[in-house]
């Protein structure tokens, strides 16, 4: 376990300094200089060349790279003399239009997304995985064809287009729940639960519905293998050799999608954060997006990739408790 956790470790170092290139050559040289930007409308040359200096893209694409990922793991300084700015570790720059540091506006906004991403998970993968047993232990009955007939419906929907019908049916019309609001748990518990319900909602019923077709058809397959026969063979009860013996392993490639549409999410819900006013990490990358302000965009990311990442290697980790029959193992 260790030398598996020692290579994983030391191949995600690797696919994260690959990213931070890919990144880095996307927004600072495929992209339009950043000092045109940050200078505006009313500048001249001299000021874009004091902007480039102060930035250190006056440096060899070579310098600039290492300085930027040097300032990931010891901070950097923009500019030189009285004038410089300390960037503290990690440092992902400073947005163009706030002037702010990125990862302060990433961790400002960070706890917010996780809410959404958490509750979001909690609620797709219940009814994911219910809805798909349920189909599969009564095949052909109207169960099984009415949570199909959900499921396809949550991948037919389009977020967008559900978000704004759910908000105009239950807070406009029926008057249940309230907008969105900017509270916190601490604050007001039941206000909180309410601003989220609708968010949760929206993205549940579009990744639950590829869990239940999921789950479905891995229960169904494991339901025919001869490891279940022979547990059906030997008298034990239905529901122990269903939960034992047919849910475990139908539930690998479940982990794995969890795993990653978990960790992808914690990147932000862009298109959900922005229709419901959420102010998280999905909504703040829209907005850096309609600004072109590249050091938020590659900030996020950077973090979007670095979640992956790590999802992955917890998903392998989970394996081996879902399923014995898989072993880590260095290749």
């Amino acid at each position: 376990m260790a030398r598996y956790l020692l290579a994983r470790l030391s191949g995600v170092v690797l696919i994260l300094v690959l990213v931070c290139l890919f990144t880095f050559t996307v927004f600072f040289v495929l992209s339009p200089d950043p000092a045109v930007q940050i200078c505006g409308k009313n500048c001249n040359p001299e000021l874009i060349e004091r902007i480039r200096g102060n930035l250190g893209l006056d440096e060899p694409l070579f310098t600039q790279f290492t300085t930027f990922l040097g300032g990931l793991f010891a901070g950097r300084a923009y500019g030189t003399g009285e004038g410089a700015v300390e960037c503290a570790a990690p440092c992902l720059g400073y947005s163009f239009q706030s002037s702010q540091p990125v990862w302060e506006m990433i961790t400002e906004r960070l706890p917010v997304t996780v809410t959404v991403a958490v509750g979001a998970a909690v609620l797709w993968l219940l009814a994911g995985v219910v809805g798909g047993l349920v189909g599969a232990l009564r095949q052909g009955t109207w169960w099984d064809r009415g949570a199909m007939v959900i499921a396809l419906s949550g991948l037919s929907i389009p977020n967008y287009v559900f978000a704004l019908v759910l908000q105009y049916v239950l807070v406009v019309e029926l008057e249940w729940l309230p907008f969105p609001q900017a509270v916190t748990l601490a604050d007001d518990p039941a206000l909180w639960f309410q601003s989220y319900l609708m968010p949760w909602i929206v993205l549940a019923f579009a990744y639950a519905s590829v869990y239940a077709r999921l789950t479905r058809a891995n229960v169904i397959d494991t339901l025919e293998e001869n490891f279940v026969r022979t547990a059906r063979a030997k008298g034990l009860p239905r529901g122990q050799v269903i939960r034992r013996h047919a849910l475990r392993p139908a539930l690998t490639p479940v982990a794995t999608i969890f795993g990653m549409d978990f960790a992808g999410l914690l990147g932000g819900a862009l298109i959900t954060e922005k229709v419901f006013g959420i102010n998280g990490v999905g909504k703040m990358t829209a907005d850096a997006i309609g600004r072109n302000d590249q050091p938020v965009i590659m900030g996020v990311t950077l973090l979007a990739a670095a979640f992956v990442v790590v999802g992955n290697v917890v998903v392998d980790l989970v394996y081996t408790a879902l399923d014995p029959r898989v072993r880590l193992t260095v290749a």
